[in-house]
């Protein structure tokens, strides 16, 4: 049984700083593709960064890059987001799940955490 725990999210200001942690269980992140998903109040969850089973391979979701981070340590079966300079419009519910079409698209994905509320006030 797959099990994704996200944590890290919080309140900040404008400007300030997240780091989300994921931790799994039931899968190898070296065998799987990881992803970062979110869903703001009203609004369809997308994909925010999605990191490949290799590692080598990245995708951010236009508005985050230059400000988000994906990384992972395979020894701890942990997935990062480092999130930088976060505006308002980066208030979701943040979700990690295994990235099983490889295309960082909610719609193929199976199994989801709990999530992790991010709050960025102006």
């Amino acid at each position: 049984e797959v099990q994704l725990m996200e944590s890290g999210g919080g309140s900040v200001q404008a400007g300030g700083s997240l780091r989300l942690s994921c931790t799994a269980s039931g899968l190898t992140f070296a065998d799987w593709p990881m992803g970062w998903f979110r869903q703001a109040p009203g609004k369809e969850r997308e994909g925010v960064s999605c990191l490949s089973g290799s590692g080598t391979s990245t995708y951010y979701l236009d508005s985050v890059k230059g400000r988000f981070t994906i990384s992972r340590d395979v020894a701890k079966n942990t997935l990062y987001l480092q999130m930088n300079n976060l505006t308002p419009e980066d208030t979701a519910t943040y979700y990690c799940a295994p990235d099983e079409g490889a295309e960082c698209r909610p719609d193929t994905v199976d199994y989801w955490g709990q999530g992790t509320q991010v709050t960025v006030s102006s």
